[in-house]
């Protein structure tokens, strides 16, 4: 019934009648669970990488918090990133093709990074992705809003790290000087940095749901809020079935924590991601939990930060747009050639 209705409301929609428009309505909905998916699989490990790193919580118990929570930001805030991919950045109305394309091409450089066990940006995907076949396309493509992105996905990272620093050296001071309940402060960091997770979670939700949707959006196949839905199922059911592989690098590749350090990264990376996303602007998840793991480690000295790690997370978050965009264009020029 519930696909009937669907297919009834895409009657008027570009291509045709029933018949066509079926096909491609599953194509579109089927390319925007799998970047939300993608989301999942690769940014658990940005939610709950540092808490079961450090033995707080076991995996499993960790991406139950992370799918329900991932499914209420996408729900509860989710719009206003939704908003920037979908009109923010190409002015133009995108055909079926090319949001099918932009969005495949998104997911599959970020599920390259994750069998690799890289946290690369899920956000960075989608909008190389969008920018692309918005050139491909000859379409109106916003390139002040672009770099306004772009330098977000650098003051981030570098904002949540300096914040985690200064928190990690608060709590070093305050363990110093309060010895005798120190053990009952780490255990009440212990149900804090279970709770940061939770918030992680949802400031995931709330800012990378738009990314998998957002260009779907403007096609008006389905209602906003149902779309969001829709991304934050998909974000969760990347959680659960294949985000394992990149919580060893964010939990203990970069560097070693202990339960206040789990506390302190999430936190920030929280806080970080949840204000882009109030202004709407899709920041990296991958960015803002590596960049506080490393403001964590940074406390403990240089020595204490795996370089090898940070080059490499470093390079995948710059290929991955660069490689997301450039594919975008390149097939759907390839394909309308072809059928020219």
């Amino acid at each position: 019934m519930t696909f009937y209705f669907l297919t009834v409301a895409l009657a008027g929609q570009p291509g045709g009648g029933l018949h066509i428009i079926e096909p491609i309505l599953l194509l579109i909905l089927g390319a925007g669970a799998y970047v939300g998916w993608n989301i999942g699989a690769n940014d658990t490990a940005n939610c709950v990488g540092t808490s079961v790193g450090c033995g707080l919580i076991s995996y499993r118990n960790a991406v139950i918090l992370v799918g329900i929570f991932s499914i209420l930001g996408a729900f509860l805030q989710g719009q206003y990133v939704m908003k920037t991919i979908g009109r923010g950045i190409v002015k133009t109305d995108l055909s079926y093709l090319a949001v099918i394309i932009a969005l495949v091409c998104s997911g599959f450089f970020v599920t390259l990074a994750t069998f690799f066990k890289i946290p690369t940006s899920t956000s960075q995907a989608i909008v190389g992705g969008v920018v692309g076949i918005g050139l491909a396309v000859n379409a109106e493509v916003d390139f002040s809003k672009f770099i306004v992105i772009a330098e977000s996905w650098v003051i981030c990272p570098l904002m949540v790290m300096a914040l985690s620093f200064g928190l990690m050296h608060l709590l070093r001071l305050i363990f110093r000087r309060f010895e005798v309940i120190s053990f009952l402060f780490q255990n009440t960091l212990g149900w804090l940095a279970i709770g940061s997770a939770c918030y992680v979670a949802f400031s995931m939700g709330a800012n990378n749901a738009g990314n998998a949707v957002g260009p779907i959006a403007n096609l008006g196949i389905l209602p906003p809020k149902l779309l969001l839905l829709m991304g934050g199922v998909s974000i969760a059911l990347g959680a659960v079935t294949y985000g394992r592989k990149v919580a060893d690098t964010v939990g203990k590749g970069i560097t070693p924590l202990d339960i206040p350090g789990a506390f302190v990264a999430q936190i920030s990376s929280a806080f970080g991601m949840h204000f882009f996303s109030l202004l709407g602007i899709p920041v990296s998840t991958s960015s803002a939990i590596v960049g506080a793991v490393v403001g964590v480690g940074l406390v403990k000295g240089m020595n204490a930060i795996s370089k090898k790690t940070i080059a490499t997370i470093l390079l995948g978050w710059l290929l991955t747009p660069a490689f997301a965009a450039a594919s975008s264009f390149l097939l759907y020029k390839l394909i309308k050639a072809f059928f020219a």
